[in-house]
């Protein structure tokens, strides 16, 4: 049996353990632990600001080259689109200043700019594919011409009756008329899919649509809708070139998409880093070798075989 003195005794010696573990704690190993906290605060912040050093170092000659590209840009595309019309098709995510950026540059490249064709959010809409599909297969189509057979999703489809109107066909073809073109444009716009400007847009050899970066997980197939689209309106024409920005050739995005099938990698070009100088000049050599007959992948995203035309 416990005595009451062996208990006293017990928390003495609990105490006294106590005191000993607070008066070294808050004495020398607290000392040496904060001394050595200390030093990793102090060898972590040299590190970053070493890597804050090289980041700055790396910007300043990322931005060197940009501007030595932007600079250069007039010679390097000088006369690569002479004579051609370029019709120039944007969807919702794409970037005003690239889409005025590669505008510019096909003009400097002795081309022009035949139209401009907004793609609306309705456009990529899966819950609006069914709609599409109905007016685009109602559509009065010019004498001579004829929807494809062997597609039947809703990018390909409005790509192919798009091509019809606005692209000028490789191939011996009687002429669209303005009137034709209008009908077909004016079911387009009326159903709440496409934009544009009355009067303002005719038919080009070539086209290049300009999209945006990556896309949510959640997109559902927006992506697809656009990467059909371009290959479908490639193969009216003399070619198109289907142009983002980086991020655009990751995930469901268009350009990966595109990339990771090979019918379509074959048909329309790609470049995925257009809000660069060099991808907005990459994008315009990618139209002049469209109207050459090849295609290629260009960018720093997955699935490029070169950083620009060779």
């Amino acid at each position: 049996m416990i005595t009451l003195r062996q208990h006293a005794i017990s928390l003495a010696a609990v105490f006294l353990a106590l005191a000993v573990g607070v008066i070294l704690g808050s004495g020398l190993l607290n000392d040496t632990l904060l001394s050595g906290l200390r030093d990793d605060k102090r060898t972590q912040q040299r590190q970053i600001e070493d890597l804050n050093q090289d980041k700055n170092a790396l910007n300043e000659k990322l931005n060197a080259a940009s501007n030595f590209d932007a600079t250069m840009a007039p010679r390097m595309v000088s006369g690569a689109l002479g004579d051609r019309k370029v019709v120039l098709i944007t969807t919702p995510e794409a970037d005003r200043a690239d889409v005025d950026g590669i505008a510019q540059l096909i003009a400097t490249a002795g081309g022009s700019v035949s139209g401009r064709i907004g793609l609306t959010d309705q456009f990529t809409d899966a819950n609006q594919g069914e709609r599409l599909r109905t007016i685009v297969n109602s559509s009065i189509l010019p004498a001579g011409t004829a929807l494809r057979t062997d597609v039947v999703d809703q990018g390909s489809q409005a790509g192919d009756l798009v091509g019809i109107v606005l692209q000028v066909p490789k191939d011996p073809a009687p002429p669209v008329t303005d009137e034709q073109r209008d009908i077909a444009l004016s079911a387009l716009r009326q159903s709440g899919f496409i934009t544009y400007t009355d009067g303002q847009v005719s038919a080009g050899n070539l086209a290049v649509i300009v999209t945006g970066g990556a896309l949510p997980n959640d997109a559902g197939n927006k992506g697809s809708t656009v990467a059909r689209f371009a290959a479908a309106l490639d193969r009216r024409g003399s070619g198109a070139v289907l142009a983002g920005r980086s991020g655009s050739a990751d995930g469901i995005a268009a350009i990966a998409v595109t990339r990771a099938d090979s019918s379509m990698a074959s048909a329309a070009s790609t470049v995925d880093d257009i809000e660069m100088a060099s991808g907005r000049i990459t994008t315009i050599l990618a139209l002049r070798e469209q109207s050459d007959g090849r295609s290629g992948r260009y960018g720093l995203g997955p699935g490029a075989t070169s950083i620009t035309v060779p």
